[in-house]
């Protein structure tokens, strides 16, 4: 649920999508007796009506070789933190994204927090509310004073961040996906953890590539329907070439999950090439701004007014996008992190 890219302009698109409680997926696959990549798989083309139904261990009947998946290699941290106040009432917190001079972006969970109020953590932790973060109804710039590095005193201390909807606590393990690498998103990039490295291999014998970069996740703008905030991103040169070599093939380019779509996007410069860059990205992308890159998508499925519902409708269109959706829950696919998955693809472009 943590990838975001949109435009405030397109979050009532779909104003009469209902999503029942019985669609949300309570716990993973493994919760429910079955493995990573036994959920289901709904196939729609940007270019037509076509709609399939399958199990994602069936994808790579839908990809062709030559075909490029980008992967964010992104690993979650265990960044829910329980955080006291003097009058000894506790504040479930959100650590969300690490910035510059030591700062962070948090959230501080369904409570009300005055500018320059400093909470205990554990271990000896405080944190302190300096602003709210711009644009933002829910997120802090804050301070934190640790005992030891972030990274460290969240292994020691935190948990994954779980919503109201996941039934049961689960490791931080539930929450990574097989090919991740570097630690940094605050929720998992969701739309990879149905691979496994047995199907990373099929789709390598037949042909398909894989590509990593890096986005690292802040926490979900789900509650608010905000637009996004910045996040910490690297384009490599590798993948960068990667995409390149494809397009030249006229291969297709699928990003696996919003995350990828947002990190390549912002590798784009202002004259339309894409380069190897790293930093930080605001960009917003929204149906008016045509994708540059990706001409695939994989994806879970998102609340009707969630922030990633724009970057489908940027790949997809609107109608393609509800007509999809309707099928979902018409078949009864599962939303959410642990939910089932979405392929949208399109005709390569060179």
């Amino acid at each position: 649920m943590t990838d975001q890219s949109m435009s405030p302009a397109v979050m009532t698109r779909m104003p009469n999508l209902v999503l029942p409680d019985a669609y949300e997926a309570h716990e993973p696959p493994e919760g429910r007796g079955l493995s990573r990549d036994s959920v289901r798989l709904l196939v729609s083309c940007a270019d037509s009506e076509q709609i399939e139904h399958a199990q994602f261990s069936d994808l790579p009947a839908f990809l062709r070789p030559g075909d490029l998946l980008v992967i964010n290699v992104s690993a979650t941290i265990p960044a829910a933190l329980t955080a006291q106040r003097k009058d000894g009432s506790r504040v479930l917190t959100h650590i969300s994204t690490q910035l510059p001079a030591g700062l962070n972006v948090v959230e501080f969970r369904e409570a009300s927090i005055t500018t320059g109020e400093t909470l205990q953590l554990p271990g000896g932790g405080k944190i302190s509310a300096l602003a709210p973060y711009p644009g933002s109804q829910r997120l802090w710039i804050a301070r934190l004073e640790l005992p030891e590095a972030l990274l460290a005193y969240l292994e020691r201390w935190g948990k994954p961040i779980a919503y109201s909807y996941v039934h049961g606590s689960w490791p931080i393990e539930t929450y990574q996906n097989v090919y991740a690498k570097v630690p940094g998103s605050a929720e998992m990039p969701s739309a990879g953890r149905p691979f496994t490295t047995e199907m990373m291999d099929r789709l390598a014998r037949t042909g398909v590539f894989f590509t990593p970069i890096i986005l690292h996740t802040g926490v979900s703008s789900l509650e608010h329907d905000e637009p996004p905030y910045q996040e910490y991103f690297e384009v490599p040169h590798e993948a960068v070439t990667a995409i390149q070599r494809a397009k030249k093939r006229q291969s297709r380019v699928i990003a696996v999950g919003t995350t990828a779509v947002r990190a390549v996007e912002s590798a784009v410069d202002e004259a339309g090439r894409l380069i190897a860059r790293s930093g930080w990205t605001d960009l917003v992308i929204a149906p008016e701004r045509r994708l540059q890159v990706v001409d695939g998508m994989l994806t879970g499925f998102h609340e009707p007014k969630a922030t990633h519902m724009a970057i489908l409708e940027a790949l997809a269109g609107g109608d393609r996008v509800r007509q999809a959706y309707q099928a979902a829950l018409e078949e009864g696919y599962l939303w959410h992190e642990f939910g089932d998955l979405h392929l949208i693809l399109g005709e390569a472009r060179g």
